[in-house]
C-alpha cells in the first residue's frame, strides 16, 4: 500500500542531521482522517503501527467531520487555534478570507507562533513525543498549515537543514493536488472567477508563510531555542531528551 491512500499523508523522519539520522515510522503527517476505508484504517494500524493519533483541529472542525475511530490508537485533540476566532485553519475559515488569501496565511502563521493557544498546544505537542512510545500521526484539516508548522517543529529540534524542511513542508502542494481539486470542484458555482483563483491560493502552501513564522519567532523570541524556552515553555534540557530519543547515531 503506498503512502497517497491517505491525503497528504509521509514519513517526516530519514532526514541527517548534525546529530545522526532522525528516525523513520516515528512521526507521520497527514490530513484529516474522516471516513476512512477498511484498507485506510489497515494500513495506518497494522501496515505502520500508528499509536496515537493529534488532531490539530478545532471542536467544531472535529463535530462536523470528525475522524474515524481506530481501535488500539489514542486520538487527542489539541486546537492549537482555539484563542482565535476567525477559524483560519479551517475550510470554512478560508472561505471567508477568500479575498485577501495571502495576507489571510501570513496572519495564520503569525499567530501559530505567537497566540496563547497555540503556544500552549505545541508545547503539549511536543512533550509528549518523549512520553508516548510507537509511531505517532499528527494532523489539521489539509495537514497543511497546522499540521506543517508542526512538522517543521519537530525537523528543526532534530536538527534538519532549512532546506529539507522547507521540501517537506512544499511537498504538500503536489500531495494535496486532487483533494484541492475536488474543494474547488464542489465550490466552483459558488464563487466567481476570481475567488476561484484565490481559493486556489488558500488551498496551498507557500515558502512566505513559514519564512514569516520565522520572521516573527525571530522578532519576539530572537532564537529558535528561545521560542522553544520561553515561548513554548518547554524544559532547559527538551533538544537533547528529543535527539537522544529520535536520533539515530
Amino acid at each position: 500500500m503506498t503512502n497517497s491512500v491517505i491525503t497528504n499523508f509521509r514519513d517526516i523522519g530519514g532526514d541527517e542531521t548534525p546529530y545522526g539520522t532522525l528516525a523513520t515510522g516515528s512521526f507521520y503527517r497527514s490530513g484529516e482522517l474522516t471516513n476512512l476505508t477498511e484498507e485506510q484504517v489497515d494500513f495506518l494500524k497494522n501496515d505502520k503501527k500508528i499509536k496515537h493519533i493529534f488532531d490539530f483541529r478545532s471542536v467544531k472542525e472535529i463535530l462536523q467531520k470528525p475522524d474515524t475511530e481506530i481501535s488500539g490508537i489514542t486520538f487527542e485533540n489539541i486546537d492549537v487555534l482555539a484563542s482565535e476566532s476567525n477559524d483560519n485553519g479551517s475550510l470554512k475559515g478560508m472561505l471567508a478570507n477568500v479575498k485577501n488569501p495571502h495576507g489571510e496565511m501570513l496572519k495564520t502563521y503569525e499567530e501559530l507562533v505567537t497566540n496563547q493557544s497555540a503556544q500552549k498546544g505545541y508545547r503539549q505537542f511536543l512533550e509528549k513525543l518523549l512520553k508516548i512510545e510507537g509511531p505517532i500521526l499528527f494532523h489539521c484539516f489539509a495537514g497543511k498549515d497546522r499540521a506543517g508548522y508542526a512538522a517543521a517543529l519537530i525537523l528543526k529540534i532534530a536538527g534538519v537543514p532549512e532546506r529539507n524542511i522547507l521540501k517537506d513542508y512544499l511537498l504538500t502542494n503536489s500531495l494535496r493536488q486532487q483533494a484541492n481539486q475536488q474543494i474547488i470542484d464542489t465550490y466552483q458555482a459558488e464563487l466567481s472567477a476570481p475567488e476561484v483563483t484565490q481559493l486556489k491560493q488558500l488551498l496551498r502552501v507557500d515558502q512566505a508563510y513559514l519564512e514569516q513564522a520565522k520572521k516573527v519567532m525571530e522578532q519576539k523570541f530572537g532564537t529558535f531555542e528561545n521560542y522553544l524556552f520561553f515561548g513554548l515553555k518547554l524544559d532547559p534540557i527538551y533538544l537533547e531528551l528529543f535527539r537522544s530519543k529520535f536520533i539515530l547515531s
